[in-house]
């Protein structure tokens, strides 16, 4: 297989229009994808991937604080990062490693990028209290998902990349994650930088022969997944919280499959509603104060959608009503949470009339 890079004169790294510096650190963030991919079996995307990435910010960063977000993570100081988890609790560094006023620097750069929607994240002794308590979905999903060591990886819709730095943290090859948020690129860029220090501590530390995930097999691209060829490649796919989001489910669900190996394995987690096969609701107008939810289905009907794609041995292996300890409001997330969208009179029902907010996440092969 012939493979291209940005470098071979098949493409040029994205530019963009809105300020030469965040045009550098973009590029420099894809051309570190571009290498990671370049010797998988991933190696095919760059036949179209940096077109896709040029045409997604061709014009200018569409969100008026993006230029801001980025000068953030660049601002970011260069510290000592003496210990780094990605399993439970997820951090980098610890308090000791910094000063006061550097620890009240870097705090000052995360409040820029409110709101923190998915985490929780620890940073030098900072806990960025997420609006989702994410760890407690990760807890749910993870008994049902195939060993991930050595695994090519896709998260489809992954927000500011939390379950990806537990998927690494899990022994995932190489941990690639779709969302069309410059927000949520950023707020995942700031974890890598603190990733990236701790690599630099690491190696600079007598002795240490530690095997720590490394920061150079962690990507996220500000995507669709409708953006995405059909790559055919990745041994899991994750795609949570999503599914409601579109227009065309059954669409989405091929457009998953498309990026699965043969064999491979499908993580789908998404709100369903009670009933047999024949049950989806449509919500008219809102659900839970959303405008752009379409499709709840009930399990039996998800898993008849996902049978007819083609998938195998469809399976249902949690099912749980979201609660307003894993969904809140918090310092850093100061808008309205879930108990906002429930009907103050019933919790079982939100502010419409429809059925609370439950969640099933559902593991098919491919």
């Amino acid at each position: 297989r012939r493979v291209l890079t940005p470098s071979s004169g098949a493409a040029a790294p994205p530019r963009l229009a809105k300020g030469a510096m965040a045009n550098s650190h973009l590029r420099g963030w894809f051309e570190e994808f571009y290498a990671a991919i370049a010797l998988s079996p991933l190696s095919h995307w760059l036949e179209v991937a940096p077109a896709q990435l040029r045409s997604v910010h061709a014009s200018s960063l569409s969100h008026g604080d993006a230029e801001k977000w980025v000068k953030g993570v660049v601002s970011l100081p260069k510290t000592e990062v003496t210990a780094m988890n990605l399993t439970d609790p997820v951090y980098f560094g610890l308090a000791d490693d910094v000063e006061e006023g550097t620890r009240k620097f870097i705090r000052n750069v995360l409040s820029t990028m409110r709101p923190w929607r998915k985490g929780p994240y620890h940073i030098h002794g900072i806990h960025i209290d997420t609006e989702w308590r994410s760890d407690f979905k990760w807890d749910r999903v993870a008994p049902h998902v195939c060993d991930l060591k050595d695994k090519y990886v896709l998260d489809v819709g992954c927000g500011s990349g939390y379950h990806m730095f537990r998927m690494l943290g899990e022994g995932s090859k190489l941990v690639i994650g779709v969302d069309p948020s410059e927000l949520f690129l950023c707020q995942f860029q700031v974890m890598k930088h603190f990733m990236k220090r701790y690599e630099a501590t690491a190696s600079t530390t007598p002795g240490n022969t530690s095997e720590a995930p490394r920061s150079s097999a962690i990507h996220l691209l500000p995507l669709g997944v409708e953006q995405l060829p059909e790559l055919k490649a990745f041994d899991v796919v994750f795609a949570m919280g999503v599914l409601y989001h579109r227009k065309s489910p059954v669409d989405f669900l091929q457009q998953l499959k498309a990026q699965l190996r043969k064999g491979g394995q499908l993580v789908l987690e998404t709100l369903v509603v009670e009933g047999d096969e024949r049950t989806v609701l449509v919500p008219q107008g809102r659900y839970a104060k959303m405008r752009n939810v379409w499709f709840l289905p009930s399990c039996a009907a998800l898993v008849l959608w996902m049978v007819r794609v083609g998938f195998k041995n469809v399976r249902v292996v949690d099912k749980c009503v979201t609660t307003v300890q894993e969904q809140r409001k918090t310092e850093w997330m100061t808008t309205e949470s879930l108990s906002d969208f429930l009907d103050p009179d019933d919790p079982s029902r939100t502010i419409e009339g429809y059925e609370a907010p439950c969640r099933a996440t559902v593991v098919a092969d491919c």
